[in-house]
């Protein structure tokens, strides 16, 4: 009970003195949560969804792969009768070896459809860096940290809302941005 009452007054401290370092015209420090940028912004979503569509295609690919490479290996197991030992056995290794250059090319596929989302995502928060670093000047803020790593704040020192529809209005979908 004595750590709540500790932390309590520790935070009527806080508030009041941003309250006073405002009005004395110090710097603000603000508040914003930066996975929300990315999920509720329409350029973000955007993005995700971009994203979505192209792991389900890739997923649909390796459903027919595997479905080619299930009935290539039925049909060994069938033949196998028919086939000396050592026929089989070439068989069988070169099958291991299609399946295992197969999985290679779908790993660099999926590596590649990882790096793209990433290049895609830094490219959505150098944007949205730009518009939150308007803000910050705007009101006059001497930095900005990311929810995640603040114990305590106010709820006007968190300028995900504000970003939010700032992003949207100035960057939509961010397509026009981005399909050059």
């Amino acid at each position: 009970m004595r750590f709540w009452a500790v932390i309590l007054t520790l935070m009527t401290v806080a508030v009041a003195s941003l309250s006073v370092a405002q009005d004395a015209g110090t710097p603000q420090v603000l508040v914003i949560d930066r996975d929300r940028l990315f999920v509720e912004t329409r350029y973000g979503q955007r993005l995700a969804a971009d994203l979505q569509e192209q792991a389900a295609t890739l997923q649909a690919e390796n459903d027919r792969i595997v479905d080619t490479l299930t009935l290539e290996e039925r049909s060994l197991t069938v033949r196998r009768q028919e086939m000396t030992v050592d026929a089989f056995e070439i068989a069988t290794e070169a099958f291991d070896a299609k399946v295992e250059e197969v999985r290679k090319q779908r790993d660099a596929k999926v590596g590649q459809l990882q790096i793209q989302n990433a290049e895609r995502r830094a490219e959505f928060e150098a944007r949205a860096e730009e518009i939150i670093g308007q803000i910050i000047v705007e009101r006059g803020a001497a930095l900005v940290l990311d929810e995640r790593t603040v114990v305590f704040s106010v709820p006007a020192a968190n300028i995900t809302d504000e970003a939010i529809a700032r992003i949207d209005a100035e960057l939509g979908d961010g397509a026009e941005q981005t399909d050059n």
